[in-house]
């Protein structure tokens, strides 16, 4: 089978595109012929070595895909159409293949009528927007959530799945998005360059904000805490080699948190649950990706450098393996 892969850790010309030997599924794994995989930024961590894991050569990278079931195992039928979004981690090796085994706790089904593209788009931001909120941000209706950095990929899927939930959400994007923003379900839209932003969401927030989430990796905790409500919690999931000053005494006398969050550090269970608030909200026709670019799976390589550039903000791009396009 084609596979992109690494024979050691580096830049993204360390990638390799060519023939490898097809994988041999263990006893718990459920093995698939791969539709479509994607790149994220948690793949060139793994890539480059900034992210440890386990990592036994030659390594594929990616870690989310879409496709069918090639040999039925564990309850899924030959011909299912599945996907996965926790490949390339933890011994696993990754998606950008052809063929993949995949642990069957970490396959999910793909609901009838719902896109193999919209689906391999949005399984990372989804999931790592649902286990932000609920499962470290610990969110409730009725409460207030600040997305900053709102229209990218996560961000757009965190007021997304906020405003489903119920929650009051600030957005702060640039000012060409914020009306992307409102359509989502953000009750405020913020222009993120506005001199007078902190002062522009206490007045969104007067009683302040229970859950700030900054998708840009920034980690302003100053201003983050001081819009923050009376034991308000501030969720980190991005901004590996940020090194923020925290204001400890302001923090504490707001009774607030700070929780790290790596959805690579997420088990099988926290995914599952997370899986299938996507799969209903992808049935309802929600959480469709905002701009998708479609290229073949050998384009790897040069998607990892794009995606390090900066060249990609708010765009997924689609890797297709050659029986798809």
């Amino acid at each position: 089978m084609y596979a992109a892969y690494i024979e050691r850790l580096g830049p993204p010309e360390a990638i390799r595109y060519a023939l490898l030997a097809p994988p041999l599924p263990g006893p718990d794994d459920v093995l698939v012929d791969v539709t479509a995989t994607t790149v994220n930024w948690v793949d060139t961590f793994i890539r480059s070595g900034l992210f440890i894991t386990s990592v036994d050569y030659p390594f594929i990278v990616g870690r989310d895909m879409v496709g069918t079931v090639r040999t039925a195992a564990h309850g899924f039928a030959v011909g299912d159409r599945v996907w996965c979004n926790s490949l390339g981690h933890g011994g696993r090796q990754g998606a950008a293949a052809e063929q993949v085994a995949v642990p069957a706790d970490r396959l999910y089904r793909l609901p009838d009528g719902v896109s193999p593209v919209d689906a391999v788009a949005v399984a990372h931001p989804a999931a790592t927007a649902y286990l932000a909120l609920f499962t470290h941000g610990r969110v409730r209706r009725g409460q207030t959530v600040l997305v900053a950095g709102a229209a990218g990929n996560v961000g757009s899927a965190l007021v997304e799945l906020a405003a489903e939930a119920g929650a009051c959400v600030i957005a702060t994007a640039g000012v060409k998005d914020l009306e992307y923003c409102r359509s989502l379900g953000a009750t405020h839209a913020l222009d993120y360059r506005d001199p007078e932003v902190t002062k522009r969401i206490g007045e969104a927030a007067p009683y302040g904000v229970d859950v700030h989430i900054d998708t840009s990796g920034t980690n302003d905790l100053s201003s983050a805490i001081a819009v923050l409500a009376q034991r308000g919690r501030i969720v980190l999931l991005a901004g590996a080699r940020s090194r923020p000053v925290l204001p400890t005494g302001d923090l504490y006398m707001k009774d607030g948190s700070i929780v790290g969050f790596v959805i690579s550090r997420a088990t099988a269970a926290e995914l599952a649950e997370a899986a299938g608030a996507i799969n209903e909200l992808l049935a309802a026709g929600r959480l469709r990706p905002r701009t998708v670019e479609h290229l073949p799976l050998s384009s790897a390589a040069a998607v990892h450098r794009r995606l390090e550039q900066g060249e990609l903000h708010g765009r997924r791009v689609v890797l297709h393996t050659r029986a798809t396009g």
